[in-house]
């Protein structure tokens, strides 16, 4: 069901693997290769391909169109655009005095601040990246990802870009996320495989279901009309609030679209993702029986999200509007 070969020196890959019928997940960041076998096309449950830091020139149709890919990350190969993020500030390395330890992932490490500026201080959380390659890809690109993103209510605001570190490291000033925030799943098992882990406890109003979903498709249609798709949008990847506010985080798969037409496409692959993530909370929600028109209707939503041919998936601008009717 999944096949992990990241950061190796692999230069091309069997057409074999494409007879791998129950092929699930496949990370192949940090090779160089130049090339997918086009015989994956019949992988028609594979669903996350991590390809970053790799020599790929273009990103074949049939990927585009895989049946069943929901999550992608293809940064850091030279089909991308060259990274230009926007202008932001910068912020001296001797105003930071870090505390406590947040949290770690793949990408870099995660600490409480102080940050003492011209105003006063503040509480900000500060992210510096480590250097290597990771199973989505390189971490700089994460960072250019994170500051073109630009402002967002469902996005964790990032206030400056670090300068002047002892060691020469990259990092991030963002802003300190509130403590009741938690992640709302846990990141898939070597069982779940693709899917998320939730609490066995977890249910939800449908107040609260229609206020997350319509934040996370909210900051993802942001995403796509900055020519970005997440390629992660996951459960684990989301901080909320038990009144359904929610904040979509963790960047490290992200990738700039290479064209416009690729972009639609890869807008739709996203699509899927959202609707797997639907369908998650549709299976925890509460709802009162007075509620059945708008659970049928949020469950036809989801299905049209998650239908094989991509190409017909809602963008998830359409997919925003639908919900907020929905709330309204």
């Amino acid at each position: 069901r999944w096949l992990i070969l990241t950061d190796n020196c692999i230069e091309s890959l069997p057409d074999e693997l494409g007879r791998r019928a129950d092929l699930q997940k496949l990370m192949l960041a940090g090779n160089r290769l130049n090339a997918l076998p086009s015989s994956l096309s019949e992988c028609h449950k594979l669903e996350l391909i991590r390809i970053a830091a790799n020599r790929l020139t273009e990103l074949p149709d049939w990927l585009l169109r895989l049946h069943a890919l929901a999550w992608l990350a293809y940064a850091d190969n030279p089909l991308c655009p060259a990274l230009a993020t926007p202008p932001i500030r910068q912020i001296p390395w001797p105003q930071l005095s870090l505390r406590q330890r947040l949290g770690e992932g793949a990408s870099g490490i995660i600490q409480q601040a102080v940050w003492r500026n011209e105003t006063g201080e503040q509480a900000v959380a500060v992210k510096l990246y480590k250097g290597s390659v990771t199973s989505d890809g390189s971490p700089l690109n994460e960072m250019a990802a994170c500051i073109s993103a630009g402002s967002h209510r469902h996005l964790i605001e990032v206030l400056g870009q670090i300068t002047g570190h002892p060691a020469q490291q990259n990092g991030l000033v963002m802003e300190l996320i509130a403590p009741d925030f938690s992640n709302l799943a846990g990141p898939p098992s070597l069982e779940s495989c693709s899917r998320d882990i939730y609490p066995g406890d977890t249910r939800l109003s449908l107040p609260v279901l229609l206020r997350l979903a319509t934040g996370i498709a909210s900051a993802t249609a942001h995403l796509h009309a900055s020519g970005i798709t997440h390629g992660d949008l996951y459960g684990h990847n989301i901080l909320w609030q038990n009144d359904g506010n929610c904040l979509l985080g963790d960047f490290g798969a992200a990738s700039f679209h290479p064209s416009p037409t690729a972009g639609a496409a890869l807008e739709r692959i996203e699509t899927r993702a959202f609707g797997i993530l639907l369908g998650e909370l549709l299976e925890r929600c509460a709802a009162e029986p007075q509620h059945r028109a708008i659970i049928d209707g949020l469950q036809a939503l989801q299905a049209r999200c998650i239908q094989p041919e991509s190409q017909r998936r809602p963008a998830l601008e359409e997919v925003l509007r639908e919900l907020q009717a929905w709330r309204a």
